[in-house]
């Protein structure tokens, strides 16, 4: 028998119980839990600007703006993990009574990231497509002041939509409000990336 098949999985609950107690976070998925990385500076920045921006176009509306520390469960495919926004609308539903697993967010957002940025665009965006109550995602830059918005289509469809440069607005339609980017970037700093890596020199 191969380590593989001796290891254990995890059930949700023993899951739960071990994040409940952690000094960091994890995801949850198929019995295992995979540790997430801490955010850089810019990251931070990033994720505090968008729970403030969202959070102060929502005030005094039926709906609330949560951080990255707000776990988030797919109940159509057992995925559990910490989105860097998440917004819930009207009665939000959550896996208990702790009510620190939201399982209805009518909108996600995560900032993108070097080692992150391949799993937020495919398998992670997959798996918030199962989401029932889910009407739009959001991919944040952290390089450029550039959001990408991908909205539900009544048949099921996502549809892209951009935002580029400061000085850009962007309608959030499940909301029915508008954000700027300028809001969303404020005190980050961006580094220029090149185009294409150097060449190196020839020996």
């Amino acid at each position: 028998m191969s380590v593989a098949e001796q290891a254990r999985k995890l059930t949700e609950a023993e899951y739960l119980a071990v994040e409940r107690a952690a000094e960091f976070k994890s995801e949850f998925f198929d019995g295992e839990m995979f540790a997430m990385a801490g955010g850089t500076r810019r990251h931070s920045l990033i994720g505090g600007n968008l729970v403030r921006e969202f959070g102060s176009k929502l005030r005094g509306r039926p709906c609330v703006a949560y951080n990255g520390d707000l776990r988030v469960k797919i109940e159509a495919t057992g995925l559990l993990t910490y989105p860097d926004l998440s917004v819930a609308c009207g009665d939000e539903r959550f896996l208990d009574s702790e009510e620190d697993t939201l399982l209805s967010p009518i909108l996600i957002a995560e900032v993108l990231s070097e080692s992150t940025e391949a799993y937020d665009r495919g398998r992670k965006f997959e798996h918030y497509q199962q989401i029932p109550s889910l009407r739009e995602y959001l991919l944040i830059s952290q390089t450029a002041p550039r959001l990408e918005q991908f909205i539900r289509q009544p048949g099921g469809d996502w549809l892209l939509r951009q935002a580029v440069g400061l000085e850009a607005t962007l309608v959030i339609p499940s909301l029915e409000t508008t954000i700027a980017l300028s809001e969303i970037y404020a005190n980050v700093k961006f580094v220029p990336v090149p185009i294409r890596p150097p060449t190196p020199p020839r020996a």
